[in-house]
């Protein structure tokens, strides 16, 4: 290997030497950083999304290649977000590629040490039931003088910001619907 050699592999040389004396193209670029390909480049397919982090309502772009998802980047046409992030929607791709995310219903009964996993029928059905009997033990028809007022100060929901705007909704109208009072979002907090 010989001193143009060595020289060549040096990219202060290749800047003042080549086509590019600002450094800004090939001069500034390593062997290693010419083989690089973009991580989207091989996707398979993308779905167009909405950040699930806060009522904003970003656009993104999920990459998915052989139905994992590969990439989360700011969609360009979206008229909210243009392309732009913030680093909580940045990081979004964790949300479902975490090799620590949750994805069985976990329980751990009144009193015990170990948690269970439970199937996702029961794990309903023992909320419903337990939504079911707060709301009858907690309900209020009228107050003291007679004045109507439906409601139950038994139930209450706090969202969170990994909903998006339209489960928040449903959610406001299923807890109102059911006579709760307190229904509040993390988002507005």
């Amino acid at each position: 290997m010989g001193l143009r050699d060595v020289l060549l592999g040096w990219p202060v040389y290749r800047q003042l030497t080549g086509t590019d004396p600002l450094g800004r193209g090939a001069a500034a670029q390593s062997a290693r950083t010419a083989g690089l390909t973009a991580r989207t480049q091989d996707a398979d397919r993308v779905a167009r999304s909405v950040c699930p982090y806060c009522a904003v309502g970003c656009g993104q772009r999920v990459f998915v290649t052989d139905n994992r998802v590969t990439q989360i980047e700011g969609d360009p046409d979206s008229p909210i977000s243009r392309g732009r992030l913030c680093p909580k929607g940045s990081a979004s791709k964790s949300l479902v590629t975490s090799p620590l995310r949750q994805t069985k219903v976990r329980y751990r009964r009144p009193y015990g040490t170990d948690w269970e996993d439970l199937d996702l029928d029961t794990a309903l059905d023992m909320i419903a039931d337990r939504v079911l009997a707060a709301r009858a033990e907690t309900w209020e028809d009228v107050d003291a003088e007679g004045r109507p007022l439906h409601r139950t100060l038994g139930i209450s929901s706090l969202g969170g910001a990994t909903l998006d705007n339209e489960e928040n909704y449903l959610i406001k109208k299923l807890f109102t619907a059911m006579g709760a009072l307190q229904i509040e979002n993390q988002a507005r907090i």
